[in-house]
């Protein structure tokens, strides 16, 4: 069976986070998908949320990692990885039975250097990731030719952390079943088509502003994010 699953998203638990899991399975559904990954920062679902059924959509566990090497994807995780150095950070996530993903490799760089280093170690890259391309115009089309020129698997994820965001990334696998493990087997094959459009930008201001909100910002930090958040309004307005 063909499953569409969104590999990327973030909850409240994350710093600039703010949808619950209800509320990413209710928008997860609205969006045709079966299955997503939930990958808060540096950090696990605690395990009574991972408990909990959401009939007819998939919850991969998962995590995303700061890494010496930039971030680092794990799905299929439900220990916290405490390494920041992506070797150590890759065993620990294949320690626990997990695969790991080199997220938006190409977001705030243009040389392939950290993504040629993680080759040895990772088990694919991220292809797609629908806020990747806010500094690096390129980064989604760089990643891409990346994975196809060193013959990497390439997935997709929206990156999402707000609701409008959820199914803007998706990775498209054949499962003989809708099960972790059926779906596990399924990504590591290699064997999955990805989709995507790009999310607007004022929904990464919306983010930061969650950010400031959970951190108690000063006055400053408020003036500071109006600016960027009209610079995210101004690009969505005009960029083609």
């Amino acid at each position: 069976m063909e499953l569409r699953l969104d590999l990327h998203i973030h909850s409240h638990h994350s710093p600039d986070g703010v949808l619950t899991l209800s509320e990413i399975a209710s928008r997860a559904r609205e969006a045709g998908l079966h299955g997503v990954a939930v990958c808060d920062h540096d950090r696990v679902l605690p395990e009574a949320e991972r408990a909990a059924a959401f009939p007819g959509l998939l919850l991969i566990p998962g995590v995303e990692v700061s890494t010496d090497a930039g971030h680092l994807l794990g799905w299929f995780v439900t220990e916290p990885v405490r390494a920041r150095t992506l070797p150590e950070a890759v065993a620990e996530i294949h320690a626990q039975g997990g695969i790991a993903v080199l997220a938006h490799p190409f977001e705030h760089t243009k040389r392939p250097e950290r993504a040629e280093q993680a080759l040895p170690y990772v088990d694919g890259i991220e292809v797609w990731n629908s806020r990747a391309d806010r500094k690096n115009r390129q980064a989604n089309a760089m990643a891409r030719a990346f994975a196809a020129a060193h013959a990497v698997r390439g997935f997709a994820g929206s990156d999402a952390h707000t609701r409008h965001e959820i199914g803007n990334g998706v990775t498209v696998a054949r499962a003989d079943a809708p099960t972790p493990e059926a779906v596990r087997a399924a990504l590591l094959s290699g064997d999955v088509r990805t989709e995507g459009r790009r999310s607007k930008a004022v929904w990464t201001a919306v983010s930061q502003y969650a950010r400031r909100r959970k951190r108690g910002a000063g006055p400053l930090s408020y003036v500071k994010w109006a600016a960027f958040a009209v610079k995210c309004v101004l690009e969505d307005l005009f960029r083609p």
